[in-house]
This record gives C-alpha cells, structure tokens and sequence, in this order.
C-alpha cells in the first residue's frame, strides 16, 4: 500500500503547509472557545428561568399556606 500525498499537500510547501495548519488549530481554538461561551449563557439562562419558576410557586405556595391558615382561624372552635 502506497502513500499518495492529499491533493493540497502538493499546492503547499512544507512551511505554508504547517502555517495553515497552525492557523487552522487558532481557529479550532476560538471556535471552541465561543461554543463554551454559548453554551454557559444558554446554562445560565435555563437556570435563572428555573430559579424564577421557583420563586413564583414558592410565593403561591405561602399565599396559599396563609389564607389556610386565616380560614382555620376564623372556623369556630369546637
């Protein structure tokens, strides 16, 4: 089995070969760097919408706990 070069190997020297590749990699870099950033603000923001649907249950839940407990108190005593 014979190694045949990629077609773009043999547009290249050595050297711009390396720089593109390098270039290539700072790219990768970045982008994955970008990705992480995207990724985080989606996070948090699934996280705050969460933080805020339990707020807002917890708030009805003691609204609720508390007009309970006022008609318990006005039931007449037995």
């Amino acid at each position: 089995m014979s190694h045949r070069p990629h077609s773009l190997e043999r547009l290249y020297s050595a050297a711009d070969w390396n720089a593109l590749h390098e270039q290539a990699l700072r790219e990768a870099q970045a982008l994955r760097r970008e990705a992480w950033v995207d990724f985080w603000r989606g996070t948090d923001s699934v996280w705050s919408s969460g933080v805020a649907t339990a707020q807002r249950s917890a708030r009805r839940l003691a609204h609720s706990l508390s007009r309970h407990a006022q008609l318990r108190a006005q039931l007449p005593k037995a």
